[in-house]
């Protein structure tokens, strides 16, 4: 079914469902969508902008299609107007058109959420994602391991979203995940194959230094 959602496109972020992220609302169109949705539902839609936003940021940039909708959490107005915000992935969404009758942009959205028992995961490979990311982060990765998966028990939907959301990938890379879909597991182990034999290629294959998670 189909529905009308606000757009906060961003040239640096993409959000996953099961994600929180923390936002800081300070141009005067994103305050205005924020107080339009802040007694309502509280849903928002993240997308990425495409390469050449900066040249039309005030107007309508291009945007990716494919978003990942999210709620609003611990809304706090600062006395200044601004606001600072949790928001918190919900599902992904593909924009059928946009709407231009408010200050900050609006999208007819067709929802396309993934089904959690698509991304689930037997041993053999959670085994292998495991031996991927020690190859591509190091060390750290064992007592980051241990922390999300042993301890705090992701598995599933939950890890591989996890994973998309806070490895240190590109804006690119992440929202090739996103639009992955119910095939995001295997892209995933895809993108950090690739990204170990581009590193292993040499100097020339490094794209641009060592890789790690966000904090």
């Amino acid at each position: 079914m189909n529905r009308i959602i606000p757009l906060f496109p961003l040239p640096n972020l993409v959000l996953f469902p099961h994600t929180d992220v923390p936002l800081h609302i300070f141009e005067p169109r994103y305050r205005q969508m924020i107080a339009d949705v802040a007694e309502g539902e509280r849903i928002v839609g993240m997308t990425l902008l495409k390469d050449d936003w900066e040249r039309d940021y005030y107007a309508n940039p291009d945007i990716y299609t494919v978003g990942c909708a999210g709620k609003i959490d611990k809304l706090v107005q600062m006395p200044n107007g601004r606001y600072n915000l949790i928001l918190q992935g919900l599902s992904e969404f593909k924009v059928t058109r946009e709407l231009r009758d408010r200050p900050y942009r609006q999208a007819e959205v067709e929802w396309c959420g993934v089904p959690p028992e698509s991304l689930a995961m037997n041993d053999q490979t959670m085994t292998h994602l495991r031996e991927l990311l020690l190859s591509y982060i190091g060390e750290p990765a064992k007592a980051a391991w241990r922390t999300v998966v042993e301890e705090r028990g992701l598995r599933g939907a939950q890890l591989v979203n996890f994973l998309c959301f806070h490895l240190d990938l590109s804006p690119l890379e992440k929202q090739t995940l996103l639009e992955a879909l119910d095939q995001r597991a295997t892209c995933l182990l895809d993108v950090l194959t690739f990204k170990l034999a581009e590193r292993n290629a040499g100097p020339m294959g490094q794209g641009g230094g060592e890789s790690g998670t966000r904090q």
